[in-house]
Order: C-alpha cells, then sequence, then structure tokens
C-alpha cells in the first residue's frame, strides 16, 4: 500500500482553508541541551501542537471528512484524544454532527476539550482497541462516516501535508524524527521525504507497535501502558504504516517514561512550548543520546501535539 506525492499535494490544496500552516524554529544544537558539549548540528522544531485542534490530526480529519460524502449520522471515531478532537473540531467546521468513542485512559484535558466541541463522547473499554472495537460496532449500525485515527488513505495523506510544508518552509532536512503511535503521522511523512531525507521512528518502551512489528516481522499485538499511552496507545502498528515504514524507515527507536518526562518539562522550562508527551519524544531521543546527531546534521523535530493537562507541567 503506497501514499503518493500527488495524494499528499491534493490533501494539502483540499485541506489548505481549513487549517494552519504552522510555525518551524531553528536552533542550533546547543540550545537543547543535548549530551557530548554542543553539538554543530541545527535542529528545526516543527511547532504542529499549535496546529488546528492542538495536534497534527487536523490535517488527516479535514481530508478525510472534505473527500468523502457525509451521511445524516455525520461522523465517527475512536480515539485516545487526539484524532477525536480533531474529528470534532472538522467536523463542527463543516456542521456536522461527531460521536466520539475513547478508552478510559483519555486525559482529563482531552475529554473535557472533546466536549466543549460539543461532540457525544462515549467511553469504551481501558485502551485504544477496546474504543475502536465499539466505535466500529456503532458505525455498522448508524452508517456514519468513520475516521480512522491512522490507518485511512485520506488520514495519512493529510498527515504527510506537514512534510510538504517543512520542505516549502526550509527544504528537506537530513533527518525527522517522529513519534509513533498507529503510524499515521510516521507513514504520511515517510512517503513525502522518500529517499531524500532519514525518517527515524520514535516509540515509548510501554506501547511499542512499530519497534515489535519490525522485531516479528509482521504487526503483532502489543501491550500499552505509559505517559504518552493516550496519544501513542495502539495496539498494533497500522497496515498502511507498516507497509510504507518497511520501504522507507530504516530505524526505530525505544525511549523510557523517564525520558519522555525529562524532554517535556525542557520544552516548557527552556523554550515555554506546552506539549504532551508524544510529542516530546523527538527531544527525549537527542537528549537521552538514543538519536546523536553528526556534526553538521540538520535534523527536524515534530512536535506533534499540545493537547497537555498544564498541572503535569509544573
Amino acid at each position: 500500500m503506497t501514499i503518493t506525492h500527488d495524494d499528499i499535494s491534493a490533501a494539502a490544496a483540499r485541506i489548505a482553508p481549513h487549517v494552519r500552516e504552522t510555525p518551524l524554529w531553528r536552533l542550533p544544537g546547543s540550545a537543547l541541551g543535548l549530551p557530548g558539549g554542543a553539538p554543530t548540528c541545527q535542529v528545526w522544531l516543527k511547532l504542529e501542537q499549535l496546529q488546528l485542534s492542538g495536534s497534527f490530526k487536523a490535517r488527516g480529519m479535514f481530508n478525510r471528512l472534505l473527500s468523502n460524502p457525509i451521511p445524516p449520522a455525520g461522523v465517527i471515531a475512536a480515539s485516545g484524544g487526539n484524532a477525536g478532537i480533531a474529528t470534532a473540531v472538522a467536523a463542527r467546521a463543516l456542521g456536522v454532527r461527531a460521536e466520539i468513542y475513547v478508552p478510559s485512559v483519555i486525559s482529563p484535558a482531552k475529554h473535557e476539550r472533546l466536549a466543549a466541541l460539543g461532540a457525544t463522547v462515549v467511553i469504551a473499554g481501558d485502551a485504544y482497541a477496546d474504543a475502536l472495537q465499539a466505535c466500529e460496532a456503532r458505525q455498522r449500525e448508524t452508517r456514519a462516516l468513520m475516521t480512522h485515527a491512522y490507518d485511512q488513505i485520506e488520514v495519512v495523506a493529510g498527515a504527510g501535508t506537514l512534510a510538504r510544508e517543512i520542505e516549502a518552509q526550509a527544504g528537506r532536512p537530513d533527518s525527522v524524527l517522529v513519534s509513533v503511535g498507529g503510524g499515521g503521522l510516521i507513514a504520511g511523512i515517510a512517503a513525502w521525504f522518500a529517499g531524500h531525507s532519514r525518517v527515524v521512528a520514535l516509540e515509548p518502551e510501554g506501547a511499542a507497535t512499530l519497534y515489535r512489528a519490525r522485531e516479528a516481522g509482521a504487526p503483532v499485538d502489543v501491550p500499552v501502558s505509559g505517559i504518552a499511552a493516550d496519544s501513542l496507545g495502539a495496539r498494533r502498528i497500522g497496515i498502511i504504516a507498516w507497509s510504507v515504514t518497511q520501504q522507507h524507515v530504516a530505524q526505530a527507536e525505544l525511549l523510557t517514561d523517564d525520558a519522555i518526562r525529562a524532554a517535556q518539562r525542557f520544552l516548557w522550562k527552556e523554550l515555554k512550548l506546552a506539549v504532551e508527551p508524544a510529542a516530546a519524544l523527538p527531544l527525549a531521543a537527542l537528549q537521552s543520546g538514543v538519536i546523536r546527531p553528526r556534526d553538521g546534521e540538520t535534523l527536524c523535530l515534530i512536535v506533534c501535539g499540545a493537547n497537555v493537562d498544564l498541572a503535569t507541567l509544573a
């Protein structure tokens, strides 16, 4: 299964009236608390946490809704939070009903945001996979248009517009560091930068869908836990992401919760960026030494979401 440049460019044109072009910061590696002195690398922070809905997910959800007729029942989604919020934002913008199924691990901040957007919120089970199963059963009853958090062509192509935007803003980086849950974001980014930039997959140790699939040679179910489980809590890597990453992602690494939390707090204390744990994995990979930049390398870190309970940053 492939996502082409044409798919991503068409998505970019389709969603342009509805989403934001987010800023790209350029910083020296020495400004980010990296180990080993002051590396001569340059780091780009793609501030996608400033996207409409608070995460990159708005790109894919607008593309999904704008690419399909929406039935009277509206739209339906299962989500750990961000995909549901993005679906609700897109549905409200387009004047249609949204019903969102979430697991019990959803953060209070994300639950409140969904309710404020006017979505019908249903808690189903303890993990994203449980919410997805309940959502699919409900969709068969209502025939609502379903938006998948990461495993639909329109959703992945929408995510890929983020990479297209980076290239338009600054050119191609040497490496792109991307957080992975179900894999929609990395699939879109890898599809755009294929063969031109090294794309690195980063996952929490407690939710290693891609890493374990690569060990097994095929997608497998994994246990889900840890501080990023509400955003990166898919139980199995998506079919599209598995196909794309097999071709275009050479490296996948795991990070501890402690490293993720330390990077999240650094982003807040030093750069005043309030982001959720999932958005801190790229910086955590550099600060922990899991990824070691080469001299002169340009690395782009995808800061993917800001739907965070601010009390956790104190």
